[in-house]
């Protein structure tokens, strides 16, 4: 059994009762404490966290193609322990996925997630518009300790129509990641014009946008990745 929570905004807290397993970007752990002898190990992931042989390959093909390559270390818990993990002073959100909830997130804003996750890479059809090309790589909620830790350049913010029924709109180059149970992918709207091929468009012609009955939850970082697509003419 294991907690993920955040310390101080910028760490990741993962504290272990008995034996377990958890997956964070390689490099990350910064510390850790236990009782007696180090009773945690860390280990490279070569493949992939996926425990099928033929799903690693492949996952770790589809990965490489789609710009979604994550290197990951496997950490084996072997009793009690509480370790820390952080990434160059990044903010740190953690959250735990009930059963069958489905978080779709980037692969650079991954900090580390339980082996109560499901891991795959997933085509979203979107790619000229965002950083990471056609893919988004998904953590399923399977287990009771499904909980995932993502990163974020500054402070986010958190947007949901779960219980509004509300439009959200967000710049592709800001989304860290967005939850829910089932396909909640977003739709890509934009507005292009005539003023966009001369140069005097506003420079946010395209945004992710779910609509009221998406139910889904999407946390946003206070800065923009250096991507997209710039379409004017001098």
């Amino acid at each position: 059994m294991l907690t993920f929570e955040t310390i101080n905004e910028l760490m990741l807290k993962v504290t272990c009762s008995g034996r377990d397993v958890v997956f964070t970007r390689v490099g990350t752990f910064i510390a850790g404490e236990n009782d007696g002898a180090k009773n945690y190990t860390f280990e490279k992931v070569l493949l992939g966290p996926q425990n099928n042989i033929g799903q690693a390959l492949l996952g770790q093909l589809t990965r490489r193609i789609t710009g979604e390559n994550l290197p990951l270390m496997k950490v084996n818990l072997n009793g009690d322990s509480v370790t820390y993990y952080a990434n160059y002073g990044q903010h740190v959100v953690v959250y735990h996925l009930e059963q069958g909830e489905m978080i779709s997130v980037e692969s650079e804003n991954i900090l580390a997630f339980s082996q109560d996750c499901d891991y795959s890479v997933r085509f979203i059809g979107v790619g000229v518009l965002s950083q990471k090309g056609l893919a988004t790589t998904t953590l399923k909620g399977r287990g009771k300790d499904a909980y995932v830790a993502v990163l974020s350049d500054g402070n986010p913010i958190v947007l949901s129509n779960v219980y509004t029924n509300q439009t959200i709109s967000v710049d592709p180059d800001a989304v860290i990641c967005w939850v829910g149970n089932g396909n909640c992918d977003p739709r890509v709207t934009a507005d292009v014009s005539w003023k966009t091929f001369i140069g005097q468009a506003s420079g946010e012609s395209y945004q992710f946008e779910w609509n009221g009955s998406a139910g889904v939850t999407v946390i946003v970082q206070p800065s923009e990745r250096h991507g997209g697509i710039s379409v004017s003419m001098d």
